[in-house]
């Protein structure tokens, strides 16, 4: 079987891991999702179900296998595996990370758990535990004791505590199964309690801890269980420490075969993190935002009223020098594995917008615990004037290209966001001096944006000031209420970009060839603003059904990453992509049919 993204993340917003259709562990960094992976066989250029010494995994092999199904516990990040063998004898294996309330605080250790279940007989299993350390330069030394496993890795030290048989462990060995197992990894500390029913515990308080959560989801009332796995991993690419949000758990997974399009996403960009934030108020989830609008406030402290870089950390570190991984071949051998991202180092002025469009809700949303005070928006006010400042200056785009600059309408659109918005916070807070000077601003931008955005002779937007290009990102001009729908010029744009940029059932983000020569594949996020405008367009059933299409090449895990290839047969890019799902999650609550209609 060739590698694929067929993968089921787990997680509990500090610690991730991504495990195959095997059951196996191929992905998870430590300390930090942006930290060295341990199991790193997903970029290791060798496919585990051909090469039985491939390392970086943590896998539980039956003897004589003969299927495998896999499954999440209804509502959580909770991954049930089962794998019968020949003989009829039957394992299941629940991996998660724990997460629940204890002592007035969320306990989310970066530790993963591994519970092994006979189910029917006695299988033989074997377990296979090969973490790497320096980016797969070597596997990690390791000492055992009688009851736990040390693993020394780069960054940290990890300890695998267990009622297995520990030697049974350490020399891959064969055995019957014939009780449940439990593993523990995590930090390098003792496990001074009944390891079993510890697990067990955690497992049962995490299994609530979820399923609350769940419930306090507003559903569309159609396609709820693609919104809510959709929901549950968008929360488990957030930082709870920091705040921050990560645009995916990967890195290095590559925009198509061969590509060279291979970045390191498992950093915060301002402007993902706020579609995330945007899609799960929508859902009526304000914890994400709460947390990363503190986190926010940190970066824009640090600014100092100056530049905002595209991403940071997420312990808020502004350097992200980008380097390579020589040790690891990449997925499939498609290389090279970046660590970084030299997008850190980018001029894209929407982030300005995408800053004040994440906060605003802040000051009119009675259920935060800190909502926006005068105080945050005199704070907010040097972002704004920087969204003002630099609308009509080039930047490298939302599409973050290497090597060309223009003033793009996206941004100009942004900035002009940021702009009004700010004028709508200021009349909330009564102060109306300020409400008037951002109103003015925003028209202003707005003007600037008429004039050299719209392409007279073409009779529809360009995607740069007094050009005639494409892409995908006028549609927004749309989601930000800067343009209606239905406005002609909006409805040439929407033709225009439909024509130019869809293929088949999918949209790319441009045409023209860039910095890696033309793209290859769909961007997911793409088509669902297509969907998005469709429906607004008043062409709702060519929306559904093209909504229906995209459901219909998620995961197993019921996900998508970043790019899909034009024939709708392969997932490429980043995964779980957080654009992707955001785009899911808007256009069910979109497009679904009322509660009204059932009740």
């Amino acid at each position: 079987m060739t590698q694929s993204l067929d993968l089921f993340p787990i997680g509990n917003c500090s610690a991730s891991a991504l495990i195959d259709r095997a059951g196996r562990f191929v992905w998870a960094c430590s300390p930090r999702v942006d930290g060295d992976p341990m199991f790193c066989a997903l970029l290791g250029g060798r496919d585990p179900d051909e090469d039985p010494d491939v390392q970086g995994v943590w896998a539980v092999e039956v003897e004589d296998q003969v299927s495998i199904r896999q499954s999440y516990l209804r509502n959580t990040p909770i991954l049930s595996t089962e794998i019968a063998d020949a003989r009829g004898a039957t394992v299941e294996v629940i991996d998660f990370a724990p997460r629940y309330r204890q002592f007035g605080r969320v306990y989310r250790p970066l530790a993963f758990i591994r519970l092994i279940r006979p189910v029917e007989g006695a299988p033989r299993v074997r377990i296979r535990m090969r973490p790497m350390t320096n980016w797969g330069e070597r596997p990690a030394e390791h000492t055992s004791g009688s009851n736990h496993l040390r693993y020394l890795c780069r960054d940290m030290n990890l300890r695998l505590s267990t009622d297995a048989p520990v030697s049974h462990i350490e020399d891959e060995r064969v055995f019957r199964l014939e009780r449940p197992i439990a593993m523990f990894l995590g930090p390098d500390e003792g496990l001074d309690a009944d390891i079993a029913a510890t697990c067990e515990r955690m497992l049962r308080e995490t299994t609530d801890y979820w399923r609350a959560w769940v419930r306090t989801l507003s559903v569309p009332l159609e396609w709820q269980e693609p919104v809510i796995r959709s929901a549950i991993t968008l929360k488990l690419c957030a930082y709870e420490e920091t705040g921050a949000i990560v645009a995916a758990l990967t890195t290095s997974i590559p925009e198509h075969a061969e590509s060279g399009r291979n970045w390191d996403y498992r950093y915060c960009w301002l402007r993902d993190a706020y579609y995330v934030v945007q899609a799960l108020n929508r859902l009526g989830a304000a914890d994400l935002l709460e947390n990363y609008l503190a986190y926010l406030r940190n970066i824009v402290d640090l600014s100092k009223g100056g530049h905002i870089q595209p991403l940071y950390g997420v312990g808020m570190e502004a350097d992200l020098t980008e380097s390579i991984a020589p040790h690891l071949p990449g997925y499939r051998g498609m290389g090279p594995v970046r660590i970084g991202n030299q997008a850190h180092e980018h001029f894209q002025h929407d982030v300005y917008g995408q800053i004040v469009l994440s906060t605003v809700q802040a000051f009119f949303d009675e259920r935060l615990f800190r909502p926006a005070t005068a105080q945050d928006f005199y704070a907010l006010e040097p972002v704004a004037e920087r969204a003002f400042e630099l609308h009509d200056k080039p930047d490298a785009s939302l599409w973050e290209f290497r090597g060309r600059e223009a003033t793009h309408t996206y941004s100009a659109v942004m900035c002009w966001a940021a702009c009004d918005r700010m004028g709508n916070a200021a009349a909330k807070l009564g102060l109306s001096d300020r409400s008037e000077y951002w109103n003015r601003r925003a028209d202003v931008v707005r003007r600037t944006v008429e004039a050299r955005a719209w392409n007279a002779e073409l009779g529809r937007y360009s995607a740069v000031f007094d050009g005639d290009t494409l892409d995908a990102s006028l549609l927004q001009m749309v989601d930000v209420r800067f343009v209606s729908p239905d406005d002609p010029r909006m409805a040439a744009t929407i033709a225009a970009v439909e024509k130019g940029l869809r293929r088949g059932p999918y949209m790319l983000r441009y045409a023209l060839p860039d910095d890696f020569g033309e793209p290859k594949t769909a961007f997911n996020i793409c088509t669902f603003w297509l969907i998005e405008v469709l429906h607004l367009s008043g062409r709702s059933d060519e929306a559904r059904e093209l909504f229906v299409e995209m459901l219909g090449r998620r995961t197993a895990a019921g996900l998508l990453s970043e790019d899909m290839a034009f024939d709708g047969a392969e997932l490429w890019g980043n995964y779980p992509q957080t654009y992707s799902l955001v785009g899911l999650i808007n256009c069910a609550m979109m497009l679904s049919r009322p509660w009204a209609s059932v009740r």
